[in-house]
């Protein structure tokens, strides 16, 4: 399998109802030597078009409109003449960073070609209207943005999120994937869905 994927990790400030936060995001590139879908543009777009290095983008996806995860995604479209997907729900914090400039439509199962394979859009609200995850089947990846974490779903306690929305998600469209998937997560370290689906119970109770 010539398809691999690569972690680029930013720094900035997410900022949303008038508070600021430092945070550190997960960039990811899925592709080979010829080309890449890159995940995610966080706080910086030289680290993430070094990591490309030459190679023929074939879209920036962003996983959700928080504006950590789009910061540069216009300067990324713009160097690397790539277009840029987000879902419409989010339109209303997309245009809170990037006001007047548009992006492509990414749809709940859309396929993105590239290397060879396909990555499949699964549309998970809940974080944010328009919050969307990618499914890597030839590689058993998943790249959750911050839909699901090491240890349990994304905050849901700011405007636009809903906690029993992302609950739903996990549950109906994530903890369908196989056991095994590996998942790429938007902030800090990894995880799977075989060690994340048996603390679903335990996430409801607590709530978020």
């Amino acid at each position: 399998m010539s398809i691999r994927v690569e972690k680029v990790v930013t720094s900035g400030t997410f900022a949303l109802d008038g508070g600021e936060w430092e945070v550190d995001n997960n960039i990811w590139l899925i592709g080979d030597d010829s080309e890449v879908v890159i995940v995610d543009a966080a706080h910086n777009a030289r680290p993430i078009i070094d990591a490309v290095g030459g190679r023929t983008v074939k879209a920036i996806v962003c996983t959700h409109g928080h504006n950590d995860h789009v910061t540069v995604a216009p300067e990324l479209s713009a160097e690397l003449d790539a277009p840029i997907l987000l879902h419409p729900a989010d339109d209303v914090l997309w245009e809170q960073t990037h006001p007047g400039i548009t992006h492509a439509v990414l749809e709940d199962g859309q396929r993105i070609s590239v290397a060879g394979t396909e990555i499949l859009a699964l549309h998970t609200p809940g974080h944010s209207p328009g919050s969307t995850c990618l499914y890597l089947p030839e590689a058993g990846q998943l790249f959750s943005g911050d839909t699901l974490f090491s240890g349990g779903p994304g905050a849901t306690g700011r405007s636009y999120s809903d906690f029993p929305t992302i609950i739903g998600s996990i549950r109906e469209r994530l903890f369908a994937l196989p056991a095994e998937t590996k998942v790429n997560t938007g902030h800090g370290d990894g995880t799977s869905i075989c060690d994340e689906s048996p603390h679903l119970e335990e996430w409801i109770a607590r709530g978020n």
